[in-house]
């Protein structure tokens, strides 16, 4: 059950990186379906840290509403997706350790299961964002993928902290999208192909 949870948690961090940590620090404060007290990760429930996550969300939603700069949105999406790695492998980590079992390889099944949400869901959101910008898509309608993708990151985190389970197959629909993407890129290529 706790590597159900620990991979739930990171792969809702590689989807978005913010809500998941907060969620989960927050319950673990309360010792509500998660707790990292006397553990190593301990520091994942501290006000410090917390606050720390928070800023960070701030920072990065006032610099997403900014106007669009040379180079600026490729910087601000790889920051965002290294810190939902890091978390992510804090999280499993600390699920693991939770129960005090050996928690060292969940760094880097948290760094596995992260990079695989953010595979799935960055990819899918993408060619969302691609085709929005290509029909004259409005910053609305932007703000709104951005909207279901924090959705997403705090629901797949809650259900994953109370049904452990869903962690599991949480990491199945990341591993489709994944799949069914990379056959839509290949399927497209191959029309081009013929066209010349």
């Amino acid at each position: 059950m706790d590597i159900g949870q620990g991979a739930g948690t990171a792969g809702a961090s590689g989807v978005r990186p913010f809500l998941p940590a907060l969620l989960a620090g927050a319950l673990a404060r309360g010792d509500s379906g998660i707790d990292f007290d006397g553990t190593d990760y301990s520091f994942l429930e501290s006000t410090w840290f917390l606050l720390v996550i928070l800023l960070l969300a701030v920072v990065t939603y006032a610099l997403n509403r900014r106007p669009p700069a040379a180079g600026r949105g490729p910087l601000i999406e790889r920051a965002t997706a290294v810190i939902g790695i890091v978390l992510g492998a804090l999280l499993f980590a600390g699920s693991l350790a939770e129960d005090g079992k050996t928690w060292w390889w969940g760094l880097i099944a948290g760094v596995l299961c992260a990079a695989l949400g953010y595979l799935a869901i960055a990819t899918l959101f993408g060619r969302a964002r691609a085709r929005l910008t290509g029909a004259n898509g409005t910053e609305g309608a932007q703000s709104l993928i951005d909207f279901y993708a924090e959705a997403i990151a705090l629901g797949l985190a809650a259900l994953a902290i109370f049904v452990e389970p869903v962690g599991y197959a949480a990491l199945l629909v990341f591993a489709f999208l994944i799949v069914r993407s990379r056959g839509e890129g290949a399927q497209k290529y191959g029309g081009l192909r013929i066209l010349r």
